[in-house]
């Protein structure tokens, strides 16, 4: 009888929401953990009714039980890096900061605060708590363009404006900060990342598609993923924005019972692209 074969792949943690449509939160983070070749974690913060085109109802886990998840799951598995998602409430966000005391590793924290429909994913209040608890303890942080409008409390409309509100977060919370252009009326997509004397700026082609359910997620899990495998934060940019191109360029199309299309991302589309002939 043979032995079995052991294999020890690095670990990351998502604390997120759960999307049952299986395009963003946490189905979404460990689609592209899987991909990344990451063994892949998960904490729940809230059951959401969704799918691409509307939000039904956000049903928050109570704070106490996200805390028991994260704890239990810290102190059990290495841990190479942690990306956060969805923490819907003030409660929650204190509930997922005190969890994370000891924690030493990568931190990607992704401020969700809305839906690709528009719907708010946020308590008021979670805001704040952002700001004091998790923004100044995280290696990166990444907003899209109305999450760094917001946080930074100016307008963003221009490119310039994108990097004006990136230095301005860097500088009061100390963290790299990434400020995702995708939601810029411009021809091309720009992506800022500022951090401790490195400034870098990716220009991507604009794709004219409606699968873009997820995008924000989808990225934050692939630069955690790819700081956990020892990537610098230059390096872990430029790969995640790589690879979420990709997810877009080949996503998938289904049509629903009424005969309407509806789109998802494709996580496994950069390595389909490899293996192609």
């Amino acid at each position: 009888m043979s032995e079995a074969t052991f294999h020890t792949p690095t670990v990351v943690l998502t604390i997120a929401g759960s999307d049952c449509s299986g395009g963003a939160g946490a189905q979404a983070d460990l689609k592209v953990f899987q991909h990344f070749e990451i063994y892949g974690l998960s904490a729940i913060t809230c059951v959401v009714a969704e799918t691409p085109r509307e939000v039904g109802s956000v049903h928050p886990v109570p704070p106490e039980i996200v805390a028991e998840q994260v704890s239990m799951l810290l102190r059990t598995y290495p841990v190479a890096a942690v990306k956060t998602g969805m923490l819907y409430s003030r409660a929650h966000i204190e509930a997922v900061a005190g969890a994370l005391d000891g924690y030493a590793g990568p931190l990607v924290v992704d401020p969700v605060m809305m839906a690709s429909t528009g719907d708010s994913l946020i308590e008021r209040d979670a805001v704040s708590a952002y700001r004091s608890l998790l923004f100044p303890r995280a290696t990166v942080i990444t907003p899209n363009i109305d999450e760094a409008a917001r946080l930074a409390g100016e307008e963003i409309t221009t490119r310039e404006h994108a990097e004006a509100s990136a230095r301005r977060l860097f500088e009061k919370y100390g963290t790299a900060v990434v400020v995702k252009g995708g939601h810029l009326k411009t021809k091309r997509c720009h992506d800022f990342l500022c951090g401790e004397n490195l400034a870098c700026w990716l220009d991507s082609e604009r794709l004219d598609t409606p699968a873009s359910h997820g995008t924000g997620c989808t990225f934050a899990a692939a630069m955690a993923a790819c700081l956990a495998h020892g990537e610098d934060l230059v390096d872990s940019f430029k790969r995640a924005n790589s690879f979420v191109f990709q997810a877009l360029t080949r996503g998938f199309v289904w049509n629903d019972p009424e005969g309407r299309p509806i789109h998802a991302l494709n996580q496994n589309a950069e390595k389909e692209r490899r293996t192609v002939r």
